[in-house]
């Protein structure tokens, strides 16, 4: 796995000069719109927000960015999301390769594709998913949150913390993040006397 792992060293620094330098902290929001309310408001209000709102916000948020436009798209990634949670990795890709095929601006589809990538053990298409997701929508703290497992898995400590603070930067009660956070903070922030 070592092998695997130096080769890929190359392919990761480029991607995290890329993926890192294009994901704004504050700005870059997409306008999408939807029923749950405006993207760039509720990313505002959860910055502020106290951690139980920041739970509704985040719920709302989910919901607007679920939202492909397409019925048949959001069947495709309810279908990856089921195979996933079934730990049938090899339909939930068949499921989210259809949707990213039909639906290339769907910034979900990329994500959550990229989850079955790394559930699968396919790092390279799982770092590439992840790129497009970002790419779509810079502002997907979970993507930003994935992207640092990524690294973490590698074994990239630095990139992994700066991925998992810039998600902590939109997303501040986000549970995973902070236990990330904390777990690498002694590698990277060196221990305390």
């Amino acid at each position: 796995m070592s092998v695997a792992h130096s080769d890929l060293k190359p392919i990761v620094a480029a991607i995290v000069a890329i993926v890192m330098f294009s994901i704004p902290l504050q700005g870059g929001l997409s306008a999408q719109q939807g029923p749950s309310g405006d993207q760039a408001a509720l990313l505002a209000e959860l910055a502020g927000a106290d951690a139980a709102a920041a739970a509704r916000i985040e719920r709302q948020l989910q919901a607007l960015w679920d939202q492909s436009g397409s019925a048949a798209m959001d069947l495709l990634l309810k279908r990856g999301r089921d195979a996933l949670e079934a730990d049938d990795t090899a339909s939930a890709i068949e499921h989210l390769t259809a949707l990213t095929d039909h639906a290339p601006g769907f910034a979900e589809g990329w994500h959550t594709r990229a989850s079955a990538y790394f559930e699968a053990g396919l790092i390279g298409p799982a770092l590439a998913d992840l790129e497009r997701a970002l790419a779509l929508n810079p502002s997907n703290y979970d993507a930003i949150y994935g992207l640092g497992a990524v690294f973490e898995y590698l074994g990239d400590t630095e990139s992994a913390w700066e991925a998992y603070s810039r998600a902590r930067a939109i997303h501040p009660h986000h549970e995973d993040v902070a236990e990330a956070l904390e777990r690498l903070r002694p590698q990277v922030k060196g221990k305390t006397l």
